[in-house]
């Protein structure tokens, strides 16, 4: 009789399924969804018709692009598989260190944890659901930008209802791949460095992402593809079209599995890779966290120091932003300490710096300078980078201005019951965020427009262009981020992910896009005129360039105005 106790207690032991433990996270989702239902509908009218338009014009590109791919004999194919292997190792880079930063967040600081942690759940299954935790938070926006670029390699090149289930199953574990590398090396560091030391945690894994990026990229050499004439002959090009860009990069597998899929027999080789690599890297990651994430859990309740006393530079900027009042001066600062204080935040900007650097070093060895290429094209492509360094302002934006709000949190009551005006607040976080982003945008076009040797008309465009876009940018930020916070977020790292952070980055890429658009007509006359004496009409002149600026005026007035107006009628 005695015997049969633990084996009564063993079989009614409480034992808590994958689902079970994820269920919270949809139940809190679908909540979320079903609340407020006389605004659901615009939003998602909102969103569907921004994220329409976005994949429509990327979708409109890449067809037209593929398919000038396509009519080139021999070497088109070659050059659609480059090209779709050098993004996919751009999403690899950002799905690594993606996955690193909300591994941190997912596996040792949710408000979560100290339940989960204490109570009768396998450790398998805890590992299970904080990776698919991990992998949703940091793979979504990736996600949503492979989806057009995919359908319209399936498009051009008709890879048919079974394309799709190959694009699924390349994705899949390609996913995965990155979210179990980053939560396996976020337990290993958490483990090395001791009680909570998570600023110097995450200042490692910012300067290694940034070296191993810099690394990768320059091992990729992309100026020859752009340059095939430094080849010896068009063997040598075929042959390096041939080559693989990165083999042991998954990276690779998948461009190689997609493309063979569309334009031969699929190889089941890089296929096979990809599953068992996932596969692999998902056992090794659990046997981690068996041996080590009990250590790692327990270092990371520890308290970290915290050192309260001003500095020289503290006092120096007491007295330059003296001129604004104390109400004002006070506002700006607790928003710099706010950042500083969430490491989370602060450390990516060393990461930041290091891809700052690897843009500018690039866009220097752009073929814009030899035999063949004329006045109009030197000037017309760095026009265009204008978008690309508007996309980098707007992941920034995101990542560092869109979440102002939300992080006041619970203590939003304080400031709601002081006589302090909700503009005002509205006003110092916008400026806080935006100046030095500003500094930044002006710093990246300045510094490649200089490189590049543009004409003084097109360097003037470039600067006033990038500084009005970054104003649009950062106020769409703060705007739709006060429209959709999220006070009850665990980290400032997960907010951008939300509903609210996906409207920002399709209403970021639709604005940046008409700038764009508004000013190229314009732009391309002038040039015409220069390089070949075509006359150019003024009136579109002034059309372009004011479409553009009320565009930008309207991006960043707008949603301010917006923001104010609900902070104003919160009720806490």
């Amino acid at each position: 009789m005695p015997e049969a106790f633990p084996t009564d207690a063993a079989a009614t032991r409480p034992d808590p399924s994958l689902l079970h433990l994820l269920s919270p996270k949809l139940r809190t989702v679908r909540n979320r969804a079903k609340a407020e239902d006389s605004r659901r509908g615009w939003r998602w009218v909102m969103l569907l018709a921004i994220g329409a338009a976005f994949w429509g014009g990327v979708l409109l590109v890449l067809v037209r692009l593929l398919r000038y791919f396509r009519s080139t004999p021999e070497i088109g194919a070659l050059l659609a598989g480059k090209l779709l292997g050098l993004v996919f190792v751009s999403f690899l880079a950002i799905l690594l260190l993606s996955n690193i930063i909300t591994a941190l967040s997912s596996y040792f600081l949710a408000r979560d944890l100290d339940m989960l942690v204490s109570a009768p759940v396998d450790w398998l299954t805890l590992y299970g659901a904080k990776l698919l935790e991990t992998l949703v938070h940091s793979s979504w926006m990736v996600v949503l930008m492979a989806i057009p670029i995919v359908a319209a390699y399936g498009y051009v090149y008709e890879g048919g209802p079974w394309f799709v289930l190959v694009a699924i199953g390349t994705l899949l574990p390609y996913l995965v791949i990155p979210a179990a590398l980053g939560t396996a090396f976020t337990l290993l560091l958490v483990n090395v460095f001791p009680a909570r030391r998570t600023r110097d945690l995450l200042s490692v894994v910012a300067v290694l992402s940034a070296g191993g990026l810099v690394l990768l990229f320059r091992l990729l050499r992309p100026e020859q593809l752009a340059r095939p004439e430094g080849l010896r002959s068009l063997v040598d090009f075929i042959a390096l079209l041939r080559t693989p860009t990165s083999p042991f990069l998954p990276s690779d597998w998948v461009q190689r599995a997609i493309m063979t899929s569309l334009t031969d027999r699929l190889d089941v080789l890089p296929m096979s890779l990809l599953w068992r690599t996932a596969a692999a890297l998902v056992v090794i990651g659990a046997l981690l966290h068996r041996l080590l994430y009990a250590g790692g859990f327990s270092k990371a309740q520890e308290s970290s120091q915290q050192w309260t006393r001003p500095g020289v530079g503290t006092r120096l900027a007491y007295r330059a932003l003296a001129p604004l009042g104390v109400r004002r001066r006070e506002l700006v600062f607790k928003e710099i300490r706010v950042f500083f204080r969430d490491t989370t935040q602060w450390s990516q900007l060393i990461l930041l710096a290091v891809l700052v650097v690897v843009y500018v070093f690039n866009v220097k060895f752009l073929p814009l300078r030899g035999q063949g290429l004329g006045f109009l094209l030197v000037n017309v492509v760095p026009f265009l980078n204008l978008g690309l360094s508007g996309f980098v302002l707007a992941s920034i934006a995101a990542r560092f201005i869109f979440p102002a709000v939300s992080v006041e949190g619970r203590t939003l009551w304080l400031l709601k019951s002081s006589p302090l005006p909700m503009r005002e607040l509205l006003w110092s976080k916008y400026w806080t965020g935006t100046l030095p982003l500003l500094i930044l945008a002006l710093g990246i076009v300045g510094v490649t427009d200089a490189l590049l040797q543009v004409s003084a008309f097109i360097f003037a465009v470039s600067v006033f262009t990038i500084a009005f876009l970054t104003f649009a940018v950062a106020g769409l930020a703060l705007g739709l981020g006060a429209l959709f916070p999220r006070y009850e977020s665990e980290s400032a790292a997960q907010i951008p992910t939300s509903f609210g952070g996906l409207v920002f980055m399709l209403s970021s890429a639709a604005l940046i896009g008409a700038v764009v658009l508004a000013e190229a007509r314009p732009v391309y006359s002038y040039l015409s005129q220069e390089a070949f004496g075509t006359p150019s009409d003024p009136t579109d002149m002034v059309i372009g360039f004011s479409v553009a600026f009320a565009l930008c005026l309207g991006g960043t007035f707008g949603p301010l105005w917006v923001a104010a107006r609900k902070l104003e009628r919160l009720e806490l």
